[in-house]
């Protein structure tokens, strides 16, 4: 299973981006798709997921601003980012998880897979 990002970048606050992850290696296995951040010192936090059957959950803290979603013919992963806010820098990872723990309490264990990273950072 291969996961590369794209997108991240540096934008003003109120500003949006859209991060892209292209996936590869999966074959007929399902799994509960994800975006985690990592800020500076703080720990690696889940901030949305999505099923195979399409269903999402949102951490608080982007409900409302962020929208998970995929392309099943491109096997891409996308998140979109509006309204950003400076507490949202960080950097940005793909993750392929166990379909049994598909909400934003998934844990940094119950994910096989991650992308390398893609840094977004926004300025106030």
């Amino acid at each position: 299973v291969q996961l590369v990002e794209s997108g991240g970048g540096s934008v003003e606050a109120g500003g949006s981006l859209r991060l892209s992850c292209a996936a590869s290696g999966f074959g007929t296995r399902k799994y509960c798709m994800a975006w985690f951040r990592q800020a500076p010192g703080k720990e690696r936090e889940a901030v949305a997921t999505i099923k195979s059957d399409g269903s999402t959950t949102y951490a608080d803290s982007v409900k409302g601003r962020f929208t998970i979603s995929e392309d099943n013919a491109k096997n891409t992963l996308y998140l979109q980012m509006n309204s950003l806010k400076s507490e949202d820098t960080a950097m940005y990872y793909c993750a392929a998880g166990l379909p049994s723990f598909c909400t934003v309490a998934i844990r940094r264990n119950q994910v096989p897979y991650w992308g390398q990273g893609t840094q977004v950072t926004v300025s106030s």
